[in-house]
């Protein structure tokens, strides 16, 4: 990116930017989401606290996701005592981003109701796993942060320090929109997005600086536990100044939102990579999953003939003949 203003563009609608700050040797990724998050949170019509809730963690997978060099899955999911027992959104790569949520209605209310209301604060205490999935002849990879007044943004931190250990700071902005109905009222909608930075340094001198994994560090050095360099301290305290309206207004475009932060320095964007609303569910998994019912289940369900199993995620309704499912 230059130091001029780039032109507007929709690059970073649904989709997921990279870009790079050479001289302070910082990567990232930068998104903002509205028709397709729309599309996601509309099939569940869940009270407006959760929906922010579920926008952040779907924003925060979408970043992380979009970082996977192969065919496979990251999953977010949160257990926990509040108000929302679940949490879990997957995304499958290259660009498929599904979600749904597990609560207590009455809670919800309860606990977004009390003053200086915070989405988080329906999460309560539990544990928060980040999962990787490269395929059935790879192993899965989890990492877990526990939960207890934790965000969003807090435990994307703890995640990348203990698990990746990559310096890394994440903001995540999510607000509901309200405009002006053609017959009247208003059309409610949201928005929302995310900046994310990693401190990634190539030279030698910076890198003795750094305290990261020797994984990311050239052969034959070791990782380093020292202060933290200059340059990532300017870049983390940029992008802290960050403000929610910013993530989310749709006449700031990535490229004008990386000017205002590293227009001193210079940013290179790189090519967006388009997120979509896209469910793994078939009618064949279903089935298959039926399978492992126990006999009683079974002949339970093949003396009622039909059996009716809706998605979770998508909330496609399936109808499927039991006497089919399971015919020997």
């Amino acid at each position: 990116m230059t130091n001029t203003p780039a032109q507007p563009t929709a690059a970073g609608v649904d989709a997921v930017v990279p870009f790079a700050v050479e001289a302070l040797d910082v990567r990232g990724r930068v998104i903002n989401m509205g028709p397709v998050l729309n599309s996601m949170l509309a099939r569940h019509k869940y009270p407006a606290p959760v929906n922010k809730l579920l926008s952040e963690a779907i924003v925060l997978t979408a970043m992380l996701g979009s970082t996977l060099k192969f065919e496979g899955r990251l999953t977010l999911q949160a257990q926990t005592d509040g108000a929302v027992s679940m949490l879990v959104v997957d995304f499958n790569a290259p660009d498929g981003l599904r979600a749904m949520a597990q609560f207590n209605e009455a809670k919800v209310a309860e606990t977004a109701a009390q003053d200086g209301f915070k989405p988080d604060h329906l999460l309560g205490k539990g544990h928060l796993a980040f999962t990787i999935d490269q395929g059935a002849h790879t192993s899965r990879y989890q990492g877990i942060v526990v939960l207890n007044g934790t965000t969003l943004e807090e435990a994307a931190h703890e995640y990348f320090q203990k698990s990746e250990q990559i310096p890394t700071f994440v903001r995540l902005g999510v607000a509901e929109m309200l405009t002006k109905a053609e017959e009247g009222g208003a059309d409610h909608s949201w928005a929302a997005g995310g900046i994310m930075v990693q401190f990634l340094p190539q030279s030698l001198d910076r890198l003795k600086q750094a305290d990261i994994h020797p994984g990311d560090a050239p052969e034959g050095h070791e990782a380093h536990q020292v202060d933290e360099d200059d340059a990532w301290v300017e870049a983390r305290s940029l992008v802290e100044t960050v403000k929610d309206d910013e993530l989310i207004d749709p006449n700031l475009t990535v490229e004008g939102l990386l000017y205002r932060l590293f227009h001193e320095r210079g940013a290179s964007v790189f090519t967006a990579q388009a997120m979509a609303d896209k469910c793994t569910c078939s009618e064949e998994k279903i089935t298959a999953m039926m399978q492992n019912f126990s006999d009683a289940d079974k002949a339970e369900m093949k003396a009622e003939g039909t059996v009716h199993i809706k998605c979770d995620f998508c909330s496609k309704d399936y109808e499927l003949d039991a006497n089919e499912v399971f015919k020997d």
